[in-house]
């Protein structure tokens, strides 16, 4: 069913308002290693005949589905688009061939693609077919909804978040290494919904020989895609009949040979001065397709993680509880003296139940 749009005039405020809506379409979609895009067809009577969001990666782009959809109703519309369509083929068609050839006549874009392959391209192969392009209209609403995908374009590796659970003095676990539970339901379900928003899920060979995970999302009802387990092994071994090995586990090793009941799971061999290169990791994992990768392992592989730089941004969730002395710190490693500390900036704070949560991100180059 078609609605309405009240002022077809599509001025400043009226084109973010669709933009606003075409954005809302892609909640919930997990297109990576393809950006997250929505869209909507507009007739020129201002009636919104199609919207469309691009679900997962080879399947129809958002625009492409949205054109689809409008049929003969696209001849003369605008298309209003959240990121500049592509121009290349890829597992699809090129996204500009289908907009010049459904008879579109503006084309409203929210961001540039920061892709090499795209950017810019798109919006002038548009142009050059006679199409009105109204571009980069809402550029830091669509960042902030698909940070990942800029990430990785423009620098060519996944967006890192390191991910801890603290007592309020810093004490990850108590010195018998007992963890369970520092911080009450709300915010572990909470730490579920942040797996569910990444592309893998990157822990240490301690964490897996300790706590036997699956580090895959426990929510009520939850029916979307899980993390790609990767297990930083160094010089150990996962152990024969682990629950991880379970979910086909990207596993990155020292370079010392592994047990043949491995063989069947994707490896990597990275040595470095730690057992591995968590900087070739993390390089490693951009060629695989991986966006996002949430860093869950214990002290030991967060303090790895921080002195190799790999870590864009920090999610650390602190229990009411004070641990009254030393147990074990949410980062091993040395703090000799205060200029030793890694700068950040503090995003949010929220309270979850009778915790809270500290969003912040690495402040590079102080």
């Amino acid at each position: 069913m078609s609605r309405r749009v009240e002022d077809n005039q599509f001025g400043t405020h009226r084109a973010s308002e669709l933009m606003r809506r075409a954005l809302g379409l892609t909640e919930g979609t997990q297109p990576h290693p393809n950006p997250r895009v929505g869209a909507l067809v507009i007739t020129s009577a201002g009636e919104i005949v199609a919207e469309r969001a691009h679900l997962s990666a080879g399947t129809a782009h958002a625009e492409a589905a949205a054109l689809l959809d409008a049929g003969p109703a696209a001849r003369g519309s605008t298309l209003v688009v959240t990121l500049e369509p592509c121009a290349h083929h890829g597992r699809t068609p090129p996204c500009t061939d289908a907009i010049i050839t459904s008879g579109v006549a503006r084309v409203i874009v929210g961001a540039l693609d920061p892709d090499p392959r795209v950017s810019g391209r798109g919006i002038a192969a548009l142009r050059s077919a006679g199409i009105d392009v109204l571009a980069d209209t809402d550029a830091d609403a669509i960042r902030a909804n698909d940070p990942a995908y800029f990430h990785h374009r423009e620098t060519g590796r996944p967006l890192v978040t390191l991910k801890a659970a603290s007592t309020l003095d810093g004490q990850s676990a108590a010195a018998d290494r007992t963890s369970q539970w520092i911080t009450d339901l709300p915010a572990r379900m909470d730490g579920h919904r942040l797996r569910s928003e990444h592309d893998a899920a990157l822990v240490g060979i301690g964490t897996i020989i300790d706590d036997d995970p699956l580090l895959n999302v426990r929510l009520p009802g939850y029916n979307g895609r899980h993390p790609r387990p990767v297990v930083v092994t160094g010089r150990r071994t996962v152990p024969d009949g682990a629950a991880i090995l379970t979910r086909d586990p990207l596993l990155i090793t020292g370079g010392a040979p592994q047990p043949s009941y491995l063989d069947a799971f994707d490896q990597a061999a990275l040595p470095g001065p730690d057992g591995v290169d968590l900087i070739a990791t993390i390089e490693h994992l951009a060629t695989e397709g991986i966006l996002s990768v949430l860093v869950e392992g214990g002290p030991r592989l967060a303090g790895s993680a921080l002195r190799a730089g790999i870590v864009d941004r920090l999610v650390i969730y602190y229990g009411a509880m004070l641990g009254g002395g030393v147990g074990l710190p949410s980062v091993a490693g040395g703090f000799a003296t205060l200029t030793d500390h890694y700068p950040v900036a503090i995003d949010a704070i929220a309270t979850i139940g009778p915790d809270f949560r500290v969003d912040a991100t690495m402040k590079r180059g102080t």
